[in-house]
């Protein structure tokens, strides 16, 4: 869910939003000439007002999955949900839904002791187990 700042259009604050969270940065660097990245970029592929809610928007973003890390859900979320979150062109904002394909959920092995052995040392039960290092501007 985007709430835009005032005078910034829904579509490129979702736009923002997909390339702050794959591959956009605030500043030229030296190794932008090295690949394509638009073979790694976010987009942003559908906007819909939020009803009721002046000027929020529900913006869906995909992601290429050679954009992650193998095996890695840290590596996911922390791209995603990272540097975005304090993005200037937005009021607000929140991940509402993360669908998360088959073929890169297969990818992840699990932990090696088994999810009981996990949630017995954690004493957590009855929730999912997430855990990543989020960027300061979160």
């Amino acid at each position: 869910r985007v709430t835009p700042q005032p005078g910034v259009p829904p579509e490129e604050a979702g736009a923002a939003v997909a390339a702050e969270s794959s591959t956009g940065t605030w500043t030229t660097v030296w190794t932008d000439g090295l690949t394509s990245l638009d073979r790694y970029k976010g987009r942003c592929y559908n906007i819909e007002p939020v009803a009721g809610e002046e000027n929020q928007y529900i913006c869906y973003v995909a992601y290429p999955l050679d954009l992650f890390e193998e095996g890695s859900v840290t590596n996911m979320f922390t791209s995603i949900v990272g540097n975005v979150f304090g993005f200037k062109a937005l009021r607000a904002l929140r991940l509402e839904d993360l669908r998360i394909p088959p073929a890169y959920s297969k990818t992840f092995q699990g932990p090696p002791h088994g999810i009981q052995v996990e949630r017995d040392k954690l004493n957590k039960y009855g929730r999912p187990l997430l855990g990543c290092t989020i960027k300061p501007k979160l």
